[in-house]
C-alpha cells in the first residue's frame, strides 16, 4: 500500500468499515493522512483512530443521525466510502421475498440513504469523492448469487447515474468489483462447506490469478479513486478480481 499523505486534511465516512474490506479501507485512509469515520452495526472493533459511529444503513434515523455526528466532529465531509453491504446465497427460486427485501434494503437503499444524508456536506467540499463497494458479481454469472448479483447490479448503475448527476456539482461517484476476498464472511462460508478444503481450492480456480483477493488490494483500488489525484475519474467501475472479469486462461 502506498503511503503518501495525499489524503492530509480530508475527511472521510466509511460504512462498514469495522471489519473486512472497510476495515481495510479505514486503516490505510489513516495512514495516508485522512480523518476518517467509521459507521457501522458494531463500531467497537474500528481501526484505532477512527472515530466510530453505530449506525444501521437500513435505518433511516439511525443514518441521518450518524452522519450529521460525523460531519459536525469534522467540520464536514469530503470522501464517502459506501461499503456496507451484507451476502447472499441461492437462486431467484431459493430466495425468500423476505431475503430479497432485506439484502437489497441493505445493499442498494443503504447507499441511497448515506448519500441523502451526506450529499449537502460533500456540495462543499472542494475534493468531494464517493466510491461504492460493487462486486465482479455485477458483470459476472455466478451460480447460487441471483439475489445478491441484483444487488450489485444496481449498484452499478447506481454509481453511473449519480456519476452523472452530480458531476457538475463537484463529486467524483466511482465504484470497485472485487472478486472473491479473503473476508470474515468468505470465512463463515468456508466454515459452512461440507469440505471447506475442496470450496476454498474452487473459490481460488475461479479467479485466473489462481488466489483470493485481499482486503489490502481493495483498499488500494478504493483509495486511488477517491484521492485528490484522480481528480479526472468519475463514473468509473474498477475491477480488483485477480483478471476474473476480463482474462480467459488456458489450463495449466
Amino acid at each position: 500500500m502506498n503511503t503518501a499523505r495525499e489524503f492530509d486534511g480530508l475527511r472521510m465516512l466509511v460504512t462498514g468499515g469495522a471489519s473486512g474490506i472497510g476495515h481495510a479501507i479505514a486503516t490505510n485512509a489513516l495512514a495516508r493522512g485522512a480523518s476518517v469515520a467509521v459507521l457501522d452495526l458494531d463500531p467497537s472493533t474500528s481501526p484505532d483512530g477512527a472515530i466510530p459511529f453505530h449506525a444501521d444503513v437500513a435505518d433511516d434515523d439511525s443514518v441521518v443521525r450518524a452522519v450529521d455526528d460525523a460531519a459536525r466532529q469534522f467540520d464536514g465531509l469530503d470522501i464517502v466510502i459506501n461499503n456496507a453491504g451484507i451476502g447472499a446465497q441461492g437462486t431467484v427460486e431459493t430466495n425468500t421475498m423476505q431475503e430479497w427485501r432485506r439484502v437489497f434494503d441493505v445493499n442498494v437503499f443503504g447507499i441511497v440513504r448515506v448519500m441523502k444524508a451526506a450529499l449537502p456536506y460533500l456540495r462543499r467540499s472542494d475534493h468531494a469523492a464517493v466510491v461504492n463497494t460493487c462486486s465482479i458479481a455485477a458483470t459476472a454469472g455466478l451460480p447460487e448469487r441471483a439475489l445478491y448479483s441484483a444487488t450489485k447490479g444496481a449498484v452499478l448503475s447506481l454509481t453511473m447515474a449519480m456519476a452523472a448527476d452530480h458531476l457538475r456539482e463537484g463529486i467524483r461517484v466511482n465504484c470497485v468489483n472485487p472478486g472473491t476476498t479473503d473476508t470474515p464472511w468468505i470465512g463463515r462460508l468456508l466454515d459452512a462447506a461440507s469440505d471447506p478444503v475442496a470450496e476454498r481450492a474452487a473459490l481460488e480456480a475461479r479467479q485466473p490469478s489462481g488466489r483470493l483477493v485481499t482486503a489490502d488490494e481493495v483498499a488500494f483500488a478504493v483509495l486511488s479513486l477517491a484521492s485528490p489525484l484522480a481528480r479526472a475519474t468519475t463514473g468509473t467501475s474498477l475491477a480488483v478480481d485477480g483478471g476474473m472479469s476480463g482474462l480467459r486462461l488456458r489450463p495449466g
